[in-house]
């Protein structure tokens, strides 16, 4: 997903420099560092790259992603940004074809086809709703129902598609709402109705699982390993493996 919104970033900027429109340039790689990749992106793969082991897929495509980006991101910049760019180049590996020794002698990043097949519909629909459980988050951290979102227990209340969505999606929304449970609820109830995604309810509890002292996540199955009785079972798997 977020390789398909480099695409777009990309894209534009190239048509930007073309055309000489160098706030365009400027306004919108801001906004993908702030909005998709700050607020969201590297907000959301904090947790593989933290917990899981060294050659752990899902670590290892959140490392190579974040090469993409900042190798695609430090040419679009070279040109407006020649000296920031300068160091930042001579501090990044680089592939065989790329080691020029200098960010200008290398090609403007281009749009990787590769990644235009991305489901972008349906992770725009969840940065929706994670908009709604943010302000839900928000509300239940100021009234002391929680403190860190990962000790949130998220219930969704929904009808119809949306809840067919939400079922569909469920194991990925606690990394995207950082929250250590997320449930599902067919029909009404009570909480926090969603302002993004209208028919959403949001209801925000203290989970009841005991905080891993690793991951700090909020588990049902932490001390299921007698080795690691302060570890939930994701993160006892993982040492072991360092062992």
């Amino acid at each position: 997903y977020i390789l398909s919104r480099l695409n777009t970033v990309i894209e534009k900027v190239r048509g930007a420099y073309e055309s000489y429109e160098y706030h365009v340039i400027f306004h919108t790689i801001h906004n993908f560092c702030v909005t998709d990749l700050s607020n969201f992106y590297l907000d959301v793969i904090k947790d593989r790259l933290y917990v899981e082991g060294a050659r752990s897929e899902t670590r290892l495509a959140a490392q190579s992603t974040i090469y993409l980006l900042l190798d695609a991101l430090v040419r679009l910049l070279a040109p407006a940004l020649a000296f920031t760019s300068e160091e930042i180049w001579s501090y990044m590996p680089h592939r065989a074809a790329d080691d020029k020794g200098s960010v200008v002698f290398n090609d403007m990043a281009e749009v990787n086809s590769a990644y235009t097949g991305a489901d972008t519909a349906k992770w725009d629909r969840l940065m929706a709703m994670r908009e709604d459980v943010k302000k839900a988050l928000e509300l239940a951290r100021g009234e002391k129902i929680i403190g860190a979102s990962l000790e949130s227990c998220v219930t969704l209340y929904a009808e119809g598609e949306l809840c067919d969505f939400i079922e569909a999606n469920l194991s990925d929304l606690p990394g995207v709402f950082i929250a250590s449970e997320v449930k599902c609820v067919r029909g009404a109830g009570e909480g926090v109705k969603g302002e993004v995604v209208p028919g959403l309810t949001i209801q925000v509890a203290a989970s009841e699982g005991v905080k891993c002292e690793r991951c700090w996540k909020y588990t049902h199955d932490v001390g299921s390993d007698s080795d690691h009785p302060t570890l939930c079972a994701r993160c006892a798997s993982v040492v072991k493996a360092m062992n």
